[in-house]
């Protein structure tokens, strides 16, 4: 099973050396990959009708996906990265799909694509997007992506988009992995049709029903000896003795993946403890922490 650390993205701060120290640090303890989290913009939540629900508002900086990985793609060579998730109906398909590519070449297909929908109306409005209709929209972009990453010329129609004889160039050696977020039934079944991969972003006891749901949807449609990965998250509040209890139970229920997350932002709306990390170099001293309690 696969070890991965999520970038603090909200907390580690804007240094460059400093997250570079942060990913050659996870990359020599052999973390396998980096997931990071995606928000274009955070909203003020006070004030709104419907009430805006979810851990993070207008004071939580984040790193743009992409961008952050291409930078540490250029001063890695082993570890992977995979976003999780893109809130993909936010976003040009077109554009995404450019991009992802680009990010697959310049890593030498070290990138998997985890897409999602998302929660913050506030921000799809800003982006010029509907929030209404979002998961018929992304149904139709992953048409476009999967489309656009076949190499060939695309002559793509529908209600949603228009590609009239168009392709995108470079394309990466390999094809790029399509993973799902998923936190419930509907978007399991997406992701069983549609992808390589779910990202469950919390602990694997509160998700082995999904993996369990995922597996039997793909053993009645007979693909259940092809690919397909499951990735779960610990936090790292919750301490030494559940972090090697959860990575053991995860990988013996079938769990591919599983991320550490040392970040406290969100934890109380969890119910999860605060760490005192102390700064930047606690965020990097965690990773040695918790690598060492659950492969030694």
């Amino acid at each position: 099973m696969k070890i991965g650390a999520v970038f603090p993205t909200t907390e580690i701060g804007s240094d460059p050396a400093v997250i570079r120290d942060w990913t050659q640090t996870a990359e020599g303890l052999g973390y396998d990959y980096i997931l990071t989290y995606d928000h274009v913009l955070g909203a003020e939540h006070a004030g709104r009708d419907p009430v805006l629900n979810g851990p993070y508002t207008e004071k939580n900086p984040f790193h743009e996906p992409f961008v952050l990985f291409a930078y540490l793609a250029g001063i890695t060579s082993t570890i992977e990265f995979c976003t999780g998730v893109v809130i993909l109906p936010q976003r040009q398909a077109a554009l995404v799909a450019k991009q992802a590519a680009e990010l697959a070449v310049l890593s030498e297909n070290r990138f998997r694509l985890g897409v999602g929908t998302g929660w913050n109306y506030v921000e799809y409005e800003s982006l010029g997007v509907p929030f209404a209709g979002r998961g018929r929209l992304f149904d139709d972009q992953i048409e476009v992506l999967k489309a656009l990453w076949s190499g060939s010329i695309v002559d793509y129609s529908s209600e949603l988009h228009r590609i009239d004889r168009a392709s995108i160039l470079p394309l990466p050696t390999k094809p790029i992995p399509l993973w799902f977020g998923a936190l419930s039934a509907v978007a399991v079944e997406r992701a069983v049709r549609e992808g390589e991969g779910l990202i469950f972003a919390t602990r694997p006891k509160y998700v082995s029903n999904l993996l369990v749901e995922a597996q039997e949807r793909r053993a009645a449609m007979g693909s259940e000896d092809s690919p397909f990965g499951f990735e779960a998250s610990i936090d790292f509040s919750l301490g030494e003795e559940i972090w090697s209890e959860d990575v053991a139970t995860w990988e013996a229920k079938g769990g591919t993946h599983v991320a550490l997350r040392a970040m406290n932002t969100g934890n109380a709306m969890m119910g999860l403890e605060t760490v005192d990390f102390g700064g930047p170099q606690g965020y990097i001293d965690a990773l040695g922490t918790f690598m060492r309690a659950v492969r030694g």
